[in-house]
C-alpha cells in the first residue's frame, strides 16, 4: 500500500492511498463470506454459496463495493500509522478511482481528508519564571480555626429564652394539605438558621420559646406529596444553645497532643500554612501553563472547535445562544490548545501512565461525580473514555515536569519549593503510554471517532 500526505494546513492533511489487487484480497474474500451469509440459494446451506454463483446472484459491483466498505477504516488506519500522524477528529474518505469490477484488477485509489495534531516546535521551558502570592496567615485566620476547633468540643444547654440564630431546637413538625395530615416529625433536632429544613421555618422560629406554638406554609420536600405547599404546624419542645470551652491550656491538653494553648495555636497556624500551600502551587500550575502557551502558537482544527462547541450548545438547548455560542467557542478552543500541547510535552519527556496512577485517578473522578468507582469505570468503559482519561494523567503528569523545571519565586522574592507537589515517575510498570491514549477523545469532549459512518463515499 502507497501513501502520501499533502499538508493542506498545520491542522489537516489529504492522504493519497493506492491499495494494490493482494492487498485488497482479504477484504473480497471476506464479502463472499459475508454476502454467502445473507443470500438463500436452493441446493446451498447459508454461507457456503461459492464466489461464481454470488456473482450471478448479486453481481461483482456489489461484491467490489461490500469489500471497499469494509477494508476502508483499515486502510485508513495503516496509512495513518505508517505516516506517523495523529488524528483529532472524523475523516473524510473519497473513492478516487475503483478496481475493475469484472476481475478486481487495477489499485484501489482512495483520498481521505481528516484533521490531525499539528507539529510544534516546543519552547524550552527549562527556567520558566513564575510568581504567585505569598503566604500569609493572618490572628483572625488562627482564631476563626481555633473557634471551629471550640465549636466540635462544645456542649449543648438547655437555656430558658427566645430563640436566636445558632441555637438548637427540638421540634415536633405537622405538616396538613387541605386539613388533612399528610407527613409529621417528633423530637427534632434542628440548628436554627442553618436552612437545612423546610422553607421559612427560620423565620418563624425566631424568637419563639420553648412550650410554643405557630404556622406556616411550604412547600414539602419528600414523601408522597414533595413540592406540594402544605401548612406545617411547628411545636418548640426546648431550646439548647451551644456552650463553648474556654480556650485554655486545660482544652489543648483535651483537644490535641499539645500542653498549652500557645503551642495549639502554633500548630493550627501550621495546619493553615499547609491548606494555603496547596492553593499556591495550583495557582502556580494554572501559571506555568499559561506562561507555556504565551510561547508558542498552537493551532487548532476549526472543525473540532465547531462541533464541540455545537454539541455543548445542543445539550443545553441554547443553539440560537450566539453571547453563549461565543463563550463556549473561546473555552473550548483554550481547552484544545492545553491538551494538545500537554501531549507534545508527554511524548518528549518520554510520560508514562501505571496502571495504579490511572486506577487512582478513577477513583478520585468517580468521588468527584458522586459514583462508585466500579461503575464509573463501567460507564467509561462503554463510552470508550478510558483512553481519553490515560491522555488526561499523562497531561497532568506532563505539566507537573514542566512546573519542576520552572523557577517559582512568591511576592516577596522567596523561592518557593514545588518538588513535593511535582514528583512524576516518567517509567511504570505495566504503562499506558500517552500514544495509547485515543488522540480524539480528549478529555471532556465527546469526540466520534473515525467508524465507517465517518467516511463519505
Amino acid at each position: 500500500m502507497k501513501t502520501t500526505v499533502e499538508k493542506l494546513s498545520p491542522t489537516r492533511v489529504k492522504l493519497a492511498i493506492s491499495v494494490t489487487p493482494e492487498e485488497l484480497k482479504p477484504s473480497i474474500d471476506h464479502a463472499y463470506s459475508h454476502i454467502a451469509e445473507q443470500v438463500n440459494i436452493p441446493g446451498f446451506r447459508k454461507g457456503k454459496v461459492p464466489p461464481p454463483l454470488i456473482d450471478q446472484r448479486v453481481g461483482k459491483e456489489a461484491v467490489l463495493e461490500h469489500a471497499v466498505n469494509d477494508g476502508l477504516d483499515k486502510f485508513y488506519r495503516a496509512a495513518i500509522a505508517e505516516q506517523e500522524l495523529r488524528p483529532l477528529g472524523r475523516p473524510e474518505a473519497d473513492i478516487v478511482e475503483w478496481p475493475s469490477n469484472k476481475d478486481f484488477t487495477g489499485d484501489l485509489q482512495l483520498a481521505i481528508e481528516v484533521d490531525v495534531r499539528p507539529e510544534l516546535d516546543l519552547p524550552d521551558y527549562e527556567g520558566l519564571a513564575i510568581t504567585v502570592d505569598a503566604l500569609e496567615v493572618s490572628d483572625d485566620e488562627v482564631d476563626a480555626e481555633l473557634e471551629k476547633l471550640r465549636t466540635r468540643f462544645g456542649t449543648l444547654v438547655t437555656v430558658d429564652r427566645p430563640i436566636a440564630t445558632g441555637d438548637f431546637a427540638q421540634l415536633d413538625l405537622v405538616a396538613t394539605i387541605d386539613d388533612a395530615e399528610v407527613d409529621n416529625a417528633t423530637g427534632l433536632s434542628y440548628e436554627v438558621g442553618s436552612g437545612e429544613l423546610l422553607e421559612g421555618l427560620d423565620g418563624v422560629l425566631d424568637s419563639l420559646t420553648a412550650g410554643e406554638t405557630t404556622s406556616f406554609e411550604a412547600p414539602l420536600l419528600g414523601g408522597d406529596f414533595a413540592g406540594k405547599d402544605a401548612l406545617i404546624t411547628v411545636t418548640v419542645n426546648s431550646v439548647k444553645e451551644r456552650e463553648l470551652p474556654e480556650a485554655d491550656d486545660d482544652f489543648a491538653q483535651i483537644s490535641s497532643e499539645f500542653d498549652t494553648i500557645d503551642e495549639l495555636k502554633a500548630d493550627l497556624k501550621v495546619q493553615a500554612l499547609r491548606q494555603k500551600t496547596f492553593g499556591q502551587v495550583t495557582d502556580a500550575r494554572t501559571k506555568t501553563l499559561d506562561a507555556l502557551l504565551a510561547l508558542v502558537d498552537v493551532p487548532v482544527p476549526p472543525k473540532l472547535i465547531e462541533d464541540e462547541v455545537h454539541r455543548h450548545l445542543e445539550n443545553e438547548s441554547r443553539l440560537e445562544d450566539d453571547e453563549h455560542r461565543a463563550e463556549v467557542t473561546e473555552s473550548s478552543t483554550a481547552t484544545f490548545k492545553t491538551q494538545i500541547l500537554l501531549d507534545i510535552v508527554a511524548e518528549k519527556e518520554g510520560v508514562k501512565v501505571s496502571q495504579d496512577e490511572l486506577s487512582q485517578y478513577l477513583i478520585q473522578s468517580a468521588a468527584q461525580y458522586g459514583m462508585e468507582p466500579q461503575e464509573f469505570v463501567q460507564v467509561l468503559d462503554q463510552n470508550g473514555q478510558i483512553p481519553a482519561m490515560v491522555g488526561e494523567v499523562a497531561r497532568n503528569k506532563a505539566l507537573a515536569i514542566v512546573l519542576d523545571k520552572a523557577v517559582v519565586t512568591d511576592s516577596n522574592g522567596t523561592v518557593v519549593d514545588v518538588s513535593e507537589f511535582t514528583a512524576v515517575t516518567r517509567d511504570a510498570d505495566q504503562p499506558f503510554t500517552i500514544a495509547d491514549s485515543d488522540d480524539e477523545n480528549h478529555e471532556g469532549h465527546d469526540h466520534e471517532g473515525h467508524d465507517h459512518a465517518g467516511h463519505s463515499h
